[in-house]
């Protein structure tokens, strides 16, 4: 028993599973939105409740497994990331690649649970997920392909409820896509010396510090820009606008505090983006009630 659960606990730090709370309060947004709009109700029943909690978490841990098995020869060479289990030895290749493959697959048998267009969308979603961890390699713009990455989130939460891709969902995943992008630029600051010289191409390692804080600030003003666009087009009300008023606070504080002190990176990127993506769904929330 002690051996299965120290297996689950390098499983875990392997696709660090407490950050899906990024992702998941944008999948409800889209499907509390979109199921009021289709049937007047906020729920949308447990068989879709479950099937989008089986397919956000078999999504979110085909692209982490991915981009840990991907990334193993520059991850075991950078102090930051030589103790991960995919480089310490802890997880085996064979059993990453079944992993990798068991929730592709799972992801995959969901979708087609759900309906047609989530079938068909299946597939492109995971190559598109797995495509960051290539982008980095040749590509300064590896960060916005980790945004779209999250920020399909709500696409396929709207998928789910009404089969169809209406705008006001994509303009929320543009949002998301600029929101996770911003936050990544951030955190890729602890990695700018070993990716310049590695040759890596993020955006801090080609443009440096000051460019990047101005690109992250750039990017998260298109969030806030996005999601207000959201919220008009999806005829929200009051409590939807003081989400995104509120939203904008806590993303200036973001970045107010790494620029203070960017030894709080960990605060900034981890707790307030969580906090972010929970108050959002909230104030959605009431607004739909």
């Amino acid at each position: 028993m002690q051996q299965l659960w120290l297996k689950l606990k390098d499983i875990s730090d392997l696709i660090v599973f407490k950050h899906s709370v990024f992702a998941l309060p944008f999948i409800f947004v889209a499907m509390i939105v979109s199921s009021k709009a289709q049937s007047g109700t906020l729920w949308f029943g447990f068989k879709l409740l479950i099937l989008g909690l089986l397919a956000a978490v078999s999504a979110r841990n085909f692209a982490m497994a991915f981009n840990r098995y991907a990334d193993r020869d520059i991850d075991k060479y950078n102090p930051r990331t030589a103790d991960r289990p995919s480089v310490d030895g802890r997880i085996g290749s064979f059993n990453m690649q079944l992993f990798i493959a068991l929730n592709a697959a799972i992801f995959i048998a969901v979708a087609y649970l759900i309906n047609n267009l989530a079938f068909y969308l299946s597939v492109p979603i995971l190559i598109i997920l797995g495509g960051y961890s290539l982008f980095k390699r040749f590509s300064p713009y590896a960060h916005l392909v980790l945004g779209l990455s999250l920020g399909l989130a709500p696409i396929a939460g709207v998928v789910a409820i009404q089969e169809s891709i209406p705008l006001w969902s994509i303009l929320l995943s543009i949002g998301v896509m600029y929101w996770v992008a911003g936050f990544d630029l951030l955190y890729s600051l602890q990695d700018m010396e070993y990716d310049t010289a590695n040759g890596l191409f993020s955006i801090p390692s080609r443009f440096g510090k000051e460019a990047t804080f101005f690109i992250s600030r750039l990017f998260h003003g298109q969030t806030i820009l996005f999601w207000f666009l959201f919220a008009l087009s999806a005829n929200l009300g009051f409590f939807a606008y003081l989400g995104v008023l509120i939203a904008a606070i806590v993303l200036f504080f973001e970045h107010r505090i790494v620029q203070k002190d960017f030894s709080k990176i960990d605060r900034a990127f981890f707790t307030l983006n969580g906090y972010l993506g929970i108050i959002f769904f909230v104030f959605v929330f009431l607004d739909r009630i």
